[in-house]
């Protein structure tokens, strides 16, 4: 999964009908989070798809995973595993992010904050989630992309409860990548 060879017109196409799909969704799916009398007017935003943010990250396996509680956005828990830490450079400056999963789950879960949360994106921060086609070991190297982050239900709609990112998900760089709020 490296990040060295790839086709960027070809990955800023596929990028851009990922988002077109999710902007469908929320705009006409019966389960959208969206309310109904607003989904019309509903225009998804997104910063320009940006290779740069699309990072090289050295991987630490956490064989003996922590118990992580996060907060939700309906002041409630929810119990998470940290299973994985990522080392990255973005904006010239080394950051680290944590992945978790919750006991059964095959995909990463990564909530974050960064400069841009609460100004150009949601207030109670983005999410990306990645899985593998094969158990990551220590020193392996994945790409990941930020361009794919993502504002949760909570963010359209109070009724959801949404995982917020602890304080170790909190990057000190401006992330302008992934999805804006409206």
């Amino acid at each position: 999964m490296s990040n060295t060879e790839f086709d960027v017109d070809v990955w800023k196409q596929e990028l851009r009908a990922q988002r077109d799909e999710k902007d469908r969704f929320l705009a006409e799916h019966r389960q959208s989070p969206i309310p109904p009398e607003e989904r019309d007017e509903f225009d998804g935003q997104y910063f320009d798809p940006d290779p740069e943010y699309r990072v090289d990250a050295a991987v630490t396996v956490h064989e003996d995973p922590a118990p992580i509680t996060m907060e939700t956005s309906a002041d409630t828990e929810v119990r998470y595993l940290r299973v994985l830490t990522l080392a990255f450079i973005v904006n010239g400056t080394e950051q680290t992010l944590h992945a978790y999963q919750q006991e059964g789950d095959d995909g990463y879960f990564v909530p974050f904050r960064d400069k841009t949360t609460g100004q150009q994106t949601y207030s109670g921060g983005r999410y990306i989630e990645f899985e593998t086609d094969r158990d990551l070991e220590r020193g392996d190297e994945i790409t990941l992309d930020l361009n794919l982050a993502y504002s949760p239900f909570c963010a359209y709609s109070d009724t959801f409860a949404c995982p917020l990112p602890p304080k170790e998900n909190w990057l000190d760089v401006v992330i302008p990548a992934g999805e804006k709020s409206l």
